[in-house]
């Protein structure tokens, strides 16, 4: 073997242990930074569920169904939506007298709730986008859309946590807050909007957009 060519070998290897420890240098920093945000969004989960606490708490609100106390159990419920695909949906019910008719009048209004903001949004989509369509076929389509979104989107709903006051009239006002994955949820209302456009001509013509802006998420109000 030639000086020239163990030099150069020897330069390869010099660069390459180079390389290797720059990528090292650079993980380290990277899992550091992680690590510190992942601290810092810890430390503002603590504080948002204190927050919470403090006001539900002095609004009478206490944990239904579990012997976990109010901050853990609201601390849990934000780990949940750490997921970028999970969002928070809360479904309410007053006036209720029974646990299990609070849990199901909650329930159904969450589900009635998140069927109409999907149905708004493919509506504000269509609307921009799509443009002049003939208005009583859509409108059939999404009466039947919302309709069908409500119908099959519980099984997509996990209840996180139940909150609940006692009236002065012995009725009860409850809030339940549910985590929905979006990337499961827009299944259903695929489905729905396929089923859906059985009944309307003009969303079966603009079959393709409309799919694209169901499959799309959407901003869950409270």
């Amino acid at each position: 073997m030639g000086y020239n060519t163990a030099k150069k070998k020897m330069r390869r290897k010099i660069t390459l242990v180079s390389v290797f420890t720059a990528l090292i240098i650079m993980m380290s920093g990277l899992f550091q930074t992680a690590s510190a945000q992942n601290k810092q969004l810890q430390k503002a989960r603590k504080k948002m569920a204190k927050e919470q606490v403090k006001k539900y708490t002095k609004e009478g609100w206490q944990v239904d169904g579990t012997t976990k106390s109010l901050e853990v159990a609201l601390l849990e419920h934000y780990e949940k939506l750490e997921d970028e695909n999970n969002r928070e949906l809360l479904g309410t019910a007053d006036g209720c007298k029974s646990r299990n008719v609070c849990q199901n009048e909650a329930l159904n209004n969450a589900m009635i709730k998140y069927a109409q903001e999907a149905k708004s949004h493919v509506m504000g989509r269509v609307n921009s986008e799509i443009g002049d369509v003939d208005e009583v076929e859509l409108d059939r389509f999404y009466a039947a859309y919302e309709r069908l979104v409500s119908s099959t989107i519980e099984g997509e709903l996990q209840l996180s946590v139940s909150l609940y006051r006692e009236k002065k009239d012995g009725t009860r006002e409850y809030n339940s807050f549910f985590i929905v994955n979006e990337d499961q949820a827009s299944k259903r209302r695929v489905k729905a909007m396929q089923d859906a456009a059985k009944e309307s001509e003009a969303a079966q013509k603009f079959a393709e957009q409309i799919s694209d802006f169901v499959r799309e998420g959407f901003e869950l109000s409270e």
